[in-house]
């Protein structure tokens, strides 16, 4: 249900993050990433969401914390904000914008890589921005496929505005994803009707109900390769879509794959094309980093 201004309960927060910490590389990633786009401000060095947590729609407005190296946020909601909501939105914000990434030992690795260097030194203190829950990714990776970007936001915008976790923050209106339980109660019949495709609300409608059942804190730091198993077992999740979430949905950087768009990434940095052993040779040196380097590539190469 819709929130109004004048009924808001407000909260305030501060969450600290590891040094280095540049939260207007955060900002420039977020504002210029299309998956999300219309679906957070950045105007005036603050980022503004909606997210839903512990059964809570939260407007969230987050700045950089001054003289310290975080993030003060205001939470607003339609109804009084408990300790379990403001733990659980604390919590995921933390995650999805890397704040407790420690980047020590990626960024040494990095200055043994002269071409890769140049490319940390324009990111300096970028912590890796994920969407902002896994769960949302996954939706999103079922949109996505074979569908122009422009239709895949159609079909989310839908689901958003279904479900109606909008909160009016000011002059800002705000809209939530949709959390498990909510999309869960849909028919596949009625996601059919929502978004148009038949195969895509199928793939949603079982996969819905198969994450209900994962242990997200299980899949954040449970063993690789079994996380990537259980992944795999989501319908409509093939291996590209496997490694987006493990690596965007996640935080999962032990591993990373060669696709186009990487491809074009490490050319433009290494000043020439790489096959896939010499594409693997790369991305060891970083070991458990590797995704991060992935990701420095995409964004900053």
């Amino acid at each position: 249900m819709a929130t109004e201004a004048a009924a808001l309960h407000l909260t305030d927060i501060r969450l600290p993050a590891r040094e280095p910490f540049d939260f207007r590389a955060s900002l420039g990633f977020i504002g210029s990433f299309p998956a999300m786009a219309g679906q957070q401000g950045t105007a005036q060095a603050a980022l503004t969401l909606a997210v839903r947590e512990a059964g809570t729609t939260l407007g969230v407005r987050l700045t950089a914390a001054p003289g310290a190296s975080g993030l003060d946020g205001r939470l607003a909601a339609g109804q009084p904000i408990t300790p379990e909501a403001v733990a659980a939105v604390t919590d995921r914000i933390d995650f999805y914008l890397g704040l407790s990434d420690d980047l020590t030992e990626f960024y040494r690795l990095a200055r043994q890589d002269g071409p890769f260097a140049r490319v940390v030194e324009r990111l300096h203190g970028y912590h890796q921005v994920k969407f902002p829950s896994p769960f949302e990714l996954l939706c999103w990776a079922i949109l996505c496929q074979r569908a122009p970007m422009p239709v895949a936001r159609q079909m989310k915008r839908a689901l958003v505005e279904a479900v109606g976790n909008r909160i009016d923050v000011g002059d800002e209106r705000l809209w939530a994803f949709p959390d498990v339980d909510q999309l869960a109660r849909f028919e596949e019949a009625e996601l059919v009707a929502l978004i148009g495709n038949q195969r895509k609300a199928s793939y949603l409608h079982r996969s819905v109900r198969l994450w209900a059942e994962l242990d997200e804190r299980f899949l954040r730091t449970g063993p690789y390769q079994e996380v990537r198993e259980q992944l795999l077992k989501l319908p409509g999740i093939g291996e590209w879509s496997a490694s987006f979430l493990l690596i965007r949905g996640l935080g999962r950087m032990e591993r990373i794959v060669l696709d186009k768009e990487m491809s074009r990434a490490v050319q433009r940095v290494y000043g020439r094309p790489v096959d896939e052993a010499e594409f693997q040779e790369l991305a060891e040196h970083y070991g458990p980093w590797q995704g991060y380097w992935g990701h420095y590539l995409r964004v900053g190469g």
